[in-house]
């Protein structure tokens, strides 16, 4: 029996919605800011489908994710198709000057290791682990848009 564990975060960044969802919108740029992520790459034919690579000192997982829902500017939606049992959302919310990032993902484990993962130790340390990602999304996102500011047009997919 297995089950699932999920955890939401989200981080307020002062940079327009068009170039926040610019940049979670190329999942190639991923592992510039989230530290568990070694590499995200699209499929050559299906860009709904990426292949994706999880690595700590002790653990490595992989998984091919496709995405199911894409909303410009307010909602990327995923499950893993293979591999790693994930899902999960990233929904953008438009502060006009700045933009709400909500980092929602949900992963399957075994039941037994759902209970000793479930508790408030582990559950502080994975959400700690990911709020820390959403604060370098924040930094990059940052230095991004001051870099190279985008025009305040729609960036859909190509």
């Amino acid at each position: 029996m297995s089950e699932w564990l999920e955890h939401s975060v989200q981080v307020e960044v002062a940079v327009p919605i068009d170039q926040v969802w610019h940049l979670w919108q190329n999942i190639e740029l991923m592992p510039r800011w989230m530290k568990w992520i070694e590499s995200v790459q699209i499929v050559e034919g299906s860009p709904e489908l990426s292949r994706w690579k999880l690595g700590t000192r002790t653990f490595e997982f992989t998984w091919l994710s496709r995405i199911l829902q894409e909303i410009p500017h307010q909602i990327i939606q995923w499950e893993s198709v293979d591999g790693l049992p994930n899902r999960g959302a990233i929904r953008f919310y438009d502060r006009k000057e700045t933009s709400i990032v909500k980092l929602t993902i949900a992963y399957e484990v075994p039941g037994f290791l759902a209970l000793l993962m479930d508790n408030g130790f582990v559950r502080k340390a994975v959400e700690g682990t990911l709020q820390a990602d959403m604060e370098r999304f924040k930094d990059y996102a940052l230095t991004a848009a001051a870099s190279q500011p985008l025009p305040t047009t729609s960036d859909d997919r190509s």
